[in-house]
């Protein structure tokens, strides 16, 4: 899945305590093995304008909203190569458009002083680019992922996210994961990634735990901890 540049699908997330998880996960078993990349230390550098204007028309929750950042899987120097992802929802469809490239390169392209690969993907992330102006990388977001794949339908997939820490210092994809957490020491984000229906064991195990969707935003709660803490002069990291 790492080296898939085009995604169309629906992803729906839930906040899961400890008991909830293992729940999930003895319900999964007959039908979920590791996916290829089974476990991902994913860094991220959100893309946004000084005034955050991305996260807070996403917060909005409009019809069409995008977001744009830089991502890597693991530790990632200025030479090493990295994703540059347009994540774009429409009517709770998930479309991600993506390309890989060195992250100087990248963050270059973001800057200004770089063209934009000549590419169907790189005209899109250089159009919007041009569109919101004043794009420069906003918060650093990182996370432990756990990823699995079905057995008879390799499209249906289940994450779970844990250690979800964001800063707004040192902003690069080489450095330690050091931030704030945006999550209670006992709680995980599982998403579930389909084309279509969720399949009908997965339903009954969600209705049975009483785990229910919800709307979490990694980023977008990193956005609101900047503000409340910003108002109180406050800074917690951990």
């Amino acid at each position: 899945m790492k080296n898939q540049m085009i995604f169309q699908r629906y992803e729906y997330k839930y906040l899961l305590d400890v008991r909830q998880l293992q729940a999930v996960l003895t319900a999964m078993a007959p039908h979920m093995v590791p996916d290829e990349y089974s476990h991902s230390s994913i860094r991220n550098l959100y893309l946004d304008t000084p005034d955050f204007r991305l996260i807070r028309r996403s917060l909005e929750k409009p019809v069409y909203k995008e977001k744009l950042r830089i991502r890597s899987y693991g530790r990632a120097g200025e030479g090493e190569k990295v994703f540059v992802e347009l994540k774009k929802k429409y009517r709770s469809v998930v479309y991600k458009r993506r390309i890989f490239m060195p992250q100087d390169q990248a963050l270059g392209c973001v800057e200004g002083t770089e063209l934009w690969p000549d590419n169907q993907i790189g005209a899109e992330l250089a159009y919007a680019a041009d569109f919101y102006k004043t794009l420069r990388p906003a918060v650093f977001l990182s996370y432990e992922r756990d990823s699995f794949r079905g057995v008879e339908d390799e499209d249906f997939r289940v994450t779970f996210d844990s250690q979800i820490r964001y800063r707004r210092e040192e902003l690069t994809l080489d450095s330690d994961t050091w931030g704030i957490p945006i999550l209670a020491p006992n709680q995980v984000l599982m998403e579930l990634k389909v084309a279509g229906g969720l399949p009908l064991w997965m339903a009954h195990v969600l209705s049975e735990q009483q785990i229910y969707k919800t709307s979490f935003s990694k980023y977008g709660t990193a956005y609101g901890d900047i503000l409340l803490s910003s108002r109180r002069g406050e800074r917690k990291y951990a």
